[in-house]
């Protein structure tokens, strides 16, 4: 097959999700050695498997958020897809509302996005298992009978797409892929296992003999969806196809083979390893019709097909060390502004101006995300102009003023470059220090704040800060940087983990300290707001102040505690007097007044 014909012929843009996974790697892969206009969408991190990848070939989508996956369709508006996003497939993934929403929910979502527009083909990964109990080489159109969340929620989708492809006319077609393997592949699973056995020379243990499986080479999986879309017109529009060897292989064929092919003396041991619940002794493929209608068949003989797998694997053991070396040594291509507006509809353009000299500057891929924070003036209106004129820019609008960490935590939320830069919408945070974050981003911080070493403010003011950010260190169990606000960079991956702390009052900067990670502070003198009054007041900075406190120090419960155990010992002191007082004088105090006094102490 001249796959590489086939690609050229596909039109683009053309993106891959699941770019991060076995299967989406090695297309995404296949496709970038061909032509430019391809991107690999991963959820957060591109992961090992895309090391070697320009980082500017990637996306961070999690295709479960529905504003991420419109903001996706929106600015790339692909020709070409190839979903491989799944949850499920792994015996540890038995999460069914995750299942559900992954494979089901979140499909309907990305394909009613693309519906709008006018894309070529969408090629979807399905599974084998959507047979489920009728698994014994089913023609594409024999029942389902599915034996897992797993499983239904891949009939789901297939029925899905073949309502939207012979119903709405929507190019889609879904490719039932059965065991996959080859380069790339997870180290846990069953022939990377086999292949690091059988390179020195002996066997992993083994499930029963006669469970079987259809075992298929990653480079004629990544042929069957690459034909799937040069091939497709409206006759094919929501079909399925079986993409298998049509072989069927049982563990104990596959052990003969290893045998064979890696010159392994001693005999398999079956039995030790437990097999998987959804595992079936007849578990093969009729691809006839994926030959029929797309001229697809596979090509790598098992053999083959290990012997391959090895010498991709013995490579890659000599190559990873370097390739994390270089990989980290790497420069970091891209970064979000995430800016918390409310009140400063005159300063978003300045700043919208001064951010993109910045990014250009640095000659960095950016987004500016600018929250509305249910501002009373025309905020939104502002930045609903800017984002018609530029496409960098992204708007948010709160339903109502839920202050600015939740806002930064909405734009965080959606962001989709390498690192975040939080700053007010009033400009107190000058842009251009970003430049000297990016520095200190570069050379290896995950974390670069802004450091106020002056404030233009009042000094009583400014007395009352500083006050502030010693009270809170002092306080604090975890080490607070001294008068560092808000106005950060920080690394993508130290975001994801401050957005796991489900906070109901966030306290940004406190919870930047408390994730860890390595951090530098970047000396600023902090200007004053250029347009309007803050809408800051004491009172403000006064519950502005015990939120930080309260919710990063022991020392508020501590005195509590200790203020218990104090007023404890008093009581327990003043019953003894009251009883003592009473014993030797009964007519101190009226009949019955002792008791009720040493009742409630």
């Amino acid at each position: 097959m001249d796959i590489k014909s086939h690609i050229k012929n596909l039109k683009g843009p053309i993106i891959v999700t699941g770019a991060s996974g076995f299967v989406g790697a090695n297309l995404f892969k296949a496709l970038i050695a061909e032509r430019e206009d391809v991107y690999g969408l991963v959820k957060y991190e591109k992961g090992w498997r895309l090391n070697d990848i320009s980082d500017d070939q990637i996306m961070a989508v999690d295709l479960n958020d529905s504003a991420a996956t419109k903001n996706l369709v929106e600015s790339i508006k692909p020709k070409t897809v190839f979903d491989c996003v799944s949850y499920g497939a792994y015996s540890f993934e038995q999460d069914p509302a995750l299942i559900y929403k992954t494979n089901f929910q979140s499909l309907v979502y990305f394909i009613n996005q693309l519906s709008k527009y006018n894309i070529s083909a969408y090629i979807h990964a399905g599974s084998s298992s959507e047979y489920g109990l009728n698994s014994a080489a089913p023609l594409e159109n024999a029942a389902c009978i599915p034996n897992s969340d797993y499983a239904v929620s891949k009939v789901a989708a297939a029925q899905y797409l073949h309502y939207m492809g012979k119903n709405k006319k929507f190019p889609s077609i879904n490719l039932r892929l059965y065991s996959v393997y080859g380069p790339l592949e997870d180290s846990s699973r069953l022939i990377p296992n086999i292949i690091h056995n059988g390179l020195k020379k002996k066997f992993p243990p083994f499930v029963n003999p006669n469970t079987s499986r259809d075992f298929v080479y990653i480079d004629d999986i990544c042929a069957a969806f690459i034909l799937a879309a040069s091939k497709i017109h409206p006759d094919l529009y929501g079909e399925s196809f079986n993409i298998g060897s049509g072989i069927k292989t049982t563990i104990a064929d596959l052990a003969k083979t290893t045998k064979t092919t890696f010159s392994i003396k001693n005999d398999p041991i079956f039995g030790d390893m437990e097999g998987r619940a959804w595992d079936l002794s007849d578990w093969y493929s009729d691809s006839k019709k994926a030959k029929d209608l797309l001229s697809w068949q596979a090509e790598t003989s098992l053999q083959a097909g290990l012997k391959k797998t090895a010498d991709w694997l013995k490579k890659f053991d000599a190559d990873f060390k370097e390739m994390t070396k270089i990989n980290s040594l790497a420069k970091k291509r891209s970064l979000s502004a995430i800016i918390a507006c409310y009140k400063d509809s005159e300063a978003i353009p300045i700043m919208h101006e001064r951010l993109t000299q910045t990014f250009k500057k640095l000659k960095i891929d950016y987004e500016i995300i600018f929250v509305n924070d249910g501002s009373p003036d025309d905020s939104a209106a502002v930045i609903r102009k800017i984002s018609e004129k530029d496409h960098h820019v992204i708007g948010i609008t709160h339903s109502r003023n839920f202050g600015s960490q939740m806002a930064f935590r909405s734009g965080m939320e959606l962001s989709s470059k390498q690192g975040v830069v939080l700053l007010d919408g009033d400009l107190q945070d000058p842009p251009e220090l970003i430049e000297g974050f990016y520095k200190k981003w570069q050379e290896g911080f995950d974390v670069v704040y802004g450091r106020r070493v002056k404030r233009d403010m009042p000094w009583y003011w400014g007395l009352l800060y500083k006050l502030f950010y010693r009270v809170f260190a002092s306080f604090s169990y975890i080490a607070i940087p001294l008068d560092a606000g808000d106005f950060s960079l920080i690394d993508n991956k130290v975001a994801r983990w401050m957005l796991k702390c489900n906070e109901r009052d966030l306290f940004m900067r406190g919870i930047r300290a408390y994730v860890g990670f390595k951090q530098a502070g970047v000396d600023y003198i902090r200007p004053e707001r250029v347009f309007g009054k803050s809408t800051n007041n004491f009172i403000k900075n006064l519950d502005w102040a015990k939120k930080g406190i309260f919710s990063f120090s022991n020392v508020p419960l501590s005195v509590l505690t200790i203020s218990g155990f104090i007023l404890l010992i008093l009581s327990i002191l003043i019953v003894l007097i009251e009883i003592i007082l009473k014993i030797i004088n009964p007519t101190i105090a009226p009949q019955g007044l002792t008791t009720v006094v040493v009742i409630i102490l």
